[in-house]
């Protein structure tokens, strides 16, 4: 019977001769695995048999090299050898019997010489291409002038911009007072949803100021017309033409407070204008007056005037001292119960009367050259505006006297007569034209029925009516 040690010693001695059967056949069964997933064992042979050979040839030369070095007669039979070796023999040329006359472009050794030009590849060219970019900022001067002139452009708008608010500005807020006492409403347009009354901004060089509730006058609008100073192209037009910034006063008189009369008082160039342009002075008061011997104005003022007692009356002696105090602030002063605007051309020529109203039209320049501030400027032009009151209440109070009203009544007459015998020509000529278009449209008709018995009724119909046309008229004559 066996002791415990010696049993122990069996179980240990088998459990080590399992553990090394089971890592046996573990490992037999990887490299099996191995073996199946590799595609390419077999070439893992070749790769032995050069490994093989490469290990023989290491060792031939490790034979060859314990051998003993040639002679130079050796080396030189050896060479002779291999050169008998390595001759080919060349077979007969298969295109000995080709004509060389007969095939164009055929050459005998062309056989013999391979041709290289067939191995090389298709030849690549590369357009030449400019550069998109250059170095030399001289190539781009137009670019830098268009940046320039936009920069300058742009500068120069909000700089005139802030300029004409600043002149927009200091003449409402010196003017502010003395309108609020002449006026119950001051900038209020007569809008409900107007909640912010004063100044209003019609464009970038355009402000208007309505003015109402004053007895005379149904309304004032002040027009600021400032020098377009955002726009460079009129700044630099402005040098060849000189242009001035104006203040425009119309005032919208009430029927009953303003006598019929049409006058004007201008400067020559503006009296020019307004003859060719103004309906109302093109019609009543053509006619241009010095105004230097009669009122003692500068030469350079007219007077185109319909009725002689209305200018001598209106421009009193306030009215000339101030206009020779301030010559250069007066451009026109415009009274005219016929005001409609300027003339209508010819095409647009209207059917009635164009609607007319009783109005005083007041012209000032703002000066602001010659170094004056804005301050200075509005300063001078405050006693004209000062003289647009006075002419109010003037007018308000003017009437002409019989003679001189049954004149201008006479002259209104004969007007709306000329417009009417204008347009009745126009509609007489209008309505020929609705005429023959009906004839016209009534042959048609005829003509395209079949009845040659209507066609020739109608034929004879209008032979008589164009005889009866060319026959001279005769006036009948009373016994």
């Amino acid at each position: 019977m066996s002791s415990p040690v010696d049993r122990s010693h069996w179980l240990t001695i088998f459990a080590l001769t399992l553990l090394f059967v089971s890592y046996n056949i573990a490992n037999a069964g990887i490299n099996h695995l191995d073996i199946e997933d590799n595609e390419f064992a077999e070439f893992e042979d070749f790769d032995v048999e050069d490994v093989v050979g490469g290990v023989a040839s290491d060792q031939k030369n490790t034979v060859h090299d314990h051998e003993e070095p040639s002679t130079p007669e050796q080396d030189q039979e050896a060479a002779i050898a291999d050169e008998d070796e390595a001759t080919v023999e060349t077979e007969d040329n298969e295109f000995e019997h080709v004509d060389e006359d007969e095939y164009e472009g055929y050459e005998k050794d062309s056989t013999s010489k391979p041709d290289l030009k067939l191995n090389e590849g298709p030849k690549i060219t590369f357009a030449q291409l400019p550069a998109h970019l250059r170095s030399n900022w001289e190539s781009y001067y137009l670019e830098l002038m268009i940046l320039a002139g936009l920069v300058l452009y742009f500068f120069n708008f909000f700089l005139g911009r802030s300029k004409n608010q600043r002149i927009a500005e200091t003449w409402y807020s010196a003017f502010k007072g003395p309108l609020l006492d002449k006026f119950a409403l001051v900038g209020d347009d007569g809008k409900l949803e107007n909640s912010q009354p004063g100044l209003m901004k019609e464009s970038e060089n355009v402000y208007l100021l309505w003015c109402s509730g004053r007895t005379g006058c149904e309304a004032v609008l002040f027009e600021l017309r400032l020098l377009k100073r955002q726009d460079l192209v009129a700044m630099v037009m402005n040098l060849f033409r000189p242009q001035q910034d104006q203040v425009h006063v119309k005032v919208f008189m009430n029927d009953s407070d303003m006598d019929t009369f049409v006058m004007c008082l201008a400067t020559k160039k503006t009296a020019n204008r307004f003859v060719r342009e103004m309906a109302d002075i093109s019609v009543y008061c053509p006619e241009k007056k010095s105004a230097v011997d009669k009122f003692g104005l500068p030469a350079n003022f007219v007077l185109m005037s319909e009725i002689g007692e209305a200018s001598s009356t209106l421009l009193d002696v306030r009215v000339c001292s101030l206009i020779n105090n301030i010559p250069e602030v007066i451009e026109s002063i415009h009274f005219s119960d016929q005001y409609s605007g300027p003339k209508q051309t010819e095409d647009t020529a209207p059917s009635k009367m164009p609607e007319v109203k009783k109005m005083l039209i007041f012209n000032f320049n703002l000066p602001l050259k010659n170094g004056k501030s804005i301050v200075e400027a509005v300063e001078i032009i405050r006693p004209a505006i000062m003289l647009t009151f006075h002419c109010i209440d003037r007018v308000k109070r003017f009437r002409l006297s019989k003679e001189f009203k049954a004149k201008a009544e006479k002259n209104r007459q004969k007007v709306e007569e000329a417009f009417l015998k204008s347009t009745h020509a126009a509609r007489a000529e209008a309505a020929a034209a609705r005429r023959e278009e009906k004839r016209r449209l009534e042959k048609e008709k005829i003509l395209q029925d079949d009845d040659p018995e209507k066609q020739r009724k109608w034929e004879e119909k209008e032979n008589k009516r164009l005889a009866k046309k060319r026959m001279p008229k005769m006036k009948a004559i009373k016994v």
